[in-house]
């Protein structure tokens, strides 16, 4: 017996060999496609090899460490690289403090997660920050440490594992341009370690700084002015573009982009599938520029797209850029040389609600075609609205040959979403506003914008109504456009906006809170119940992710384009994917109102009714919508 076990211990010694010798030659087969060019850029920025050979030799102990389970889905995305481009794609965004109290809540909500027709979750920030300074999460202390409050890294696999058995893929924020000042190499330069001083930026009198200042604009002027900050203690001046206790990376060393890689392969390997790369434009810092959009950030993301595609090529790059399309189409990359695999489409989002404000939906259409016109290899993630606030970043160029001055047409949308203009019902809060140049910024939940607020609190079962119809409307819109569309968690069941943060020392300044608001589990218990709001709106949500799921002309690359419809009010846009087309038709306006459309090729069947239409000369209710399919 003793004989067989050790026969049968070296047979198994072999074939674990083997494996091994099968797993390294994919890393090897990966790395040698990408070799040359991932030299090259390297060079470029730091020119030395012996930094280049260590993170080459990390990234293989990082390939060999990821999970078996990890490395067959990377596997098998390589074979159908437009797997994240499918109809059946649909996010959802929380923080999981306040979707279910920490990540272990999290994955007892999996089933709730599935009933809502997500299979990609965006988990809010959840890295170790310090408490009172960390910016949402986006001031991150400890690369390697999950929030004690929120659980632990073992917990974090977990959940990604049990999300991979029901085909729900994990996003997280990766904060690359900066870290907390509680960080460890923040605590060590800050003691005069001059070699962690050098993996910030940071100057012993105010005179380079006040170069940079001529040319860097400020991210918040109001609350956090300048880009730097005067350290007492240190006896310096520290970059921080966003906040005083947030300090710029120096990605001009090669250590920091080393270390930075490894904590980002480090996540990877805890089963992250989607991994956003938060504030990306701002990495690159250089005198005599806006330190924005420089050439050396693209050869940083194009890096870490080769990192990712060498040893976890089932991971996707969602790029934080916060621009009008055609701006951050540079961060796609080629299609050579691709960089982000998605982006988020901001202006369009913004526009949206400047839509919604005037009841007029031009500028909507122009900037829907220019989208249209972009490669279909481009992915943009579609939303109403996110954690943050909604900037009032319009084509004011356009509007102002219509007479609409920037100024006063900011004042406009702010007043109007507070309810105080232009017939609204919508609810919310300013925030950073500023009294000298009068612009700022809003914030409010998806039903508060759209009226539920106000008629729940008015009683008012007519404007209820409406506001439910404008809801599931704007849904119906974002469903249609190209590319992803992802859910706020609580919009599904139409969550109001929540001022209970005002009671809070730690969030009552940041009027953003209003809707991050913890989710209402008492609500979603109304989900089943079509007399409720609740019901009503996650009935409406569902049929749409269904029709959308079950048509396959939602795919991401489907040919997509605007047609007119001579009112101003009625946007509509056509699909087409295979031999297959939907028009979608959509009231912006309070009233009833005719698209003038004329699409003779054929019949048409309302795929939300069932009834048939004529798509000529097509009467839509007031918020009313139409999915019209070509039979």
């Amino acid at each position: 017996m003793a004989k067989k076990s050790e026969a049968e211990s070296k047979k198994n010694d072999v074939k674990r060999a083997a494996q091994s010798q099968r797993a390294g030659d994919a890393f090897q087969k990966r790395f040698d496609k990408y070799r040359e060019e991932f030299h090259k850029l390297y060079a470029s920025l730091y020119g030395e090899d012996a930094r280049f050979e260590e993170l080459c030799s990390h990234m293989r102990q990082f390939f060999e460490e990821r999970g078996k389970e990890l490395k067959a889905l990377d596997a098998q995305r390589e074979k159908d690289p437009n797997w994240y481009k499918q109809n059946d794609m649909l996010g959802m965004m929380f923080y999981i403090n306040n979707f279910a109290g920490n990540m272990k809540g999290v994955e007892s909500r999996l089933d709730y997660i599935e009933r809502c027709n997500v299979n990609y979750i965006h988990l809010m920030p959840f890295l170790d920050t310090p408490e009172g300074r960390s910016d949402g999460g986006y001031a991150v202390s400890d690369f390697r440490k999950v929030q004690e409050k929120l659980g632990s890294m073992a917990d974090l696999e977990s959940l990604t594992a049990a999300c991979h058995k029901k085909g729900i893929n994990v996003c997280m924020d990766f904060v690359m341009n900066h870290t907390s000042e509680d960080h460890a190499w923040a605590k060590k330069a800050r003691q005069g370690e001059e070699e962690y001083r050098d993996r910030y930026f940071f100057f012993e009198n105010s005179y380079e700084p006040s170069l940079y200042e001529k040319t860097v604009p400020q991210v918040f002027p109001t609350t956090a002015p300048g880009n730097f900050t005067w350290l007492a203690d240190a006896g310096r001046f520290v970059m921080t573009t966003f906040y005083p206790y947030q300090w710029d990376l120096n990605y001009k060393n090669p250590i920091v982009f080393n270390e930075m890689m490894y904590n980002f392969l480090f996540l990877a390997n805890r089963g992250i599938d989607i991994i956003r790369i938060d504030a990306v434009p701002y990495i690159w810092k250089e005198l005599n520029t806006p330190c924005r959009n420089l050439p050396q950030v693209h050869a940083i993301v194009r890096m870490m797209r080769i990192i990712s595609e060498i040893v976890c090529p089932g991971i996707l790059l969602l790029g934080e850029v916060v621009m009008e399309p055609e701006k951050v189409v540079p961060y796609f990359g080629t299609v050579e040389k691709p960089e982000c695999h998605m982006l988020y489409n901001v202006t369009t989002m913004a526009t949206t609600w400047h839509t919604v404000a005037t009841r007029d939906v031009r500028l909507l259409k122009k900037q829907l075609d220019i989208v249209s016109f972009l490669p279909k290899e481009y992915v943009f993630l579609n939303y109403l609205r996110c954690h943050d606030d909604i900037g009032w970043g319009l084509d004011y160029g356009t509007l102002m040959t219509e007479g609409i001055g920037e100024r006063s047409h900011k004042q406009y949308l702010n007043d109007y979403f507070q309810g105080y203009a232009g017939g609204s019902n919508s609810r919310g809060e300013l925030y950073n506003a500023d009294p000298v140049t009068g612009d700022a910024r809003f914030c409010g939940t998806t039903a508060s914008m759209c009226g539920i607020e106000k008629a729940g609190f008015e009683k008012d079962d007519i404007a209820m109504a409406k506001a439910i119809k404008l809801d599931i409307m704007l849904h119906a819109y974002m469903f249609m456009q190209s590319g992803i569309p992802v859910l706020y968690s609580g919009d599904e069941v139409a969550q109001v906006n929540d001022y209970s943060y005002k009671e809070d020392p730690n969030k009552a300044v940041d009027s953003r809170y209003i809707h991050r608001g913890a989710m209402n589990w008492e609500l979603a218990r109304n989900i089943d119940d079509a007399d409720t709001v609740e019901g009503k709106v996650f009935a409406g949500l569902a049929r749409l992710e269904q029709i959308r799921k079950r048509e396959k002309v939602f795919v991401s690359n489907a040919v997509t384009w605007t047609i007119e419809t001579w009112d101003q009010s009625v946007l509509c846009i056509g699909r087409y994917f295979e031999g297959e087309k939907i028009i979608g038709l959509f009231n912006f306006s309070e009233f009833d109102k005719t698209a003038w459309i004329n699409e003779t090729d054929g019949n048409y069947v309302d795929l939300i009714s069932g009834q048939k239409k004529n798509p000529v000369g097509v009467d839509i209710p007031a918020y009313g919508f139409y999915y019209l399919k070509k039979l």
